[in-house]
């Protein structure tokens, strides 16, 4: 029997794991492993009771980007069809946390940067080899890189093909922050479950005002959510917001830092 290239866990209450499972290729992402993620994305936000996403990948990567293997006798694949994970990632309603073990490279990278927050182990490295091998983007890296570090650290990566460290990734924004290979999941995990702790419409309704509002310019953005404060707040009601009150003095209070 195959072995799935894609394993699921739950393993606390809210939160799911998704992890990219094909470590003898560095996790690259093959047409199966492509449609699995989709499938399994498309799942998890209909179902309820998650929550909170962590996507990691087995072994020493996260993820080497598309299978050169696959490129080299069935040619590119056709990007922003129905097995996209990127479109499926982008679409995902719920917080998605990128766990970055290890090498993310090109559509690898560009699948960690589609998640809402990346959180990488002192192994990581990232890198865009579209010119090298080829290839101009087609899930978002041409883009969304300039605008994350700057267009003249994108152009660097983008022209060289060189690798990035962690530390480097996450001085120039694109990790929020670095810690060690054992640190890593147990991390992501316990950011999660603080994000799944949140009320679950508000997280649907605030990553989504989060990520409309940045796609445009910033007064149109600031209308939009004038707009949707007006729309949520309508819908509270005084014994809803006094519970939510005490629950955030609570938790506060707990919290030192």
């Amino acid at each position: 029997m195959t072995e799935s290239p894609l394993l699921q866990s739950r393993p606390q209450p809210g939160c799911a794991v998704l992890t990219l499972h094909r470590p003898q290729a560095l996790n690259a992402l093959s047409a199966a492993l492509r449609a699995e993620l989709v499938a399994a994305l498309q799942a998890l936000d209909r179902d309820d009771t998650v929550r909170a996403v962590v996507l990691t990948g087995a072994g020493k990567a996260f993820c080497a980007g598309l299978d050169l293997r696959e490129l080299g006798t069935e040619g590119v694949p056709t990007l922003g069809g129905t097995n996209d994970p990127v479109r499926a990632l982008t679409a995902f309603s719920k917080p998605l946390i990128a766990a970055v073990n290890g090498a993310a490279v090109t559509g690898g990278f560009e699948l960690a940067l589609a998640c809402d927050v990346l959180l990488a182990s002192t192994t990581a490295r990232f890198a865009d080899t579209h010119a090298r091998i080829g290839v101009i983007p087609g899930w978002g890296l041409s883009q969304k890189l300039s605008r994350l570090i700057g267009l003249p650290r994108a152009k660097e990566m983008a022209f060289s093909g060189n690798f990035i460290n962690a530390d480097t990734a996450e001085r120039w924004g694109i990790a929020n922050r670095v810690l060690s290979p054992d640190e890593l999941l147990p991390a992501a995990l316990a950011l999660a479950a603080d994000m799944a702790s949140a009320e679950p419409g508000m997280l649907r309704a605030y990553k989504r005002l989060i990520d409309e509002g940045f796609g445009l310019p910033l007064g149109e953005a600031m209308a939009l959510e004038a707009q949707r404060s007006k729309e949520w707040a309508a819908a509270q009601t005084p014994e809803a917001l006094e519970r939510r009150r005490a629950a955030v003095q609570e938790r506060g209070r707990g919290q030192v830092g």
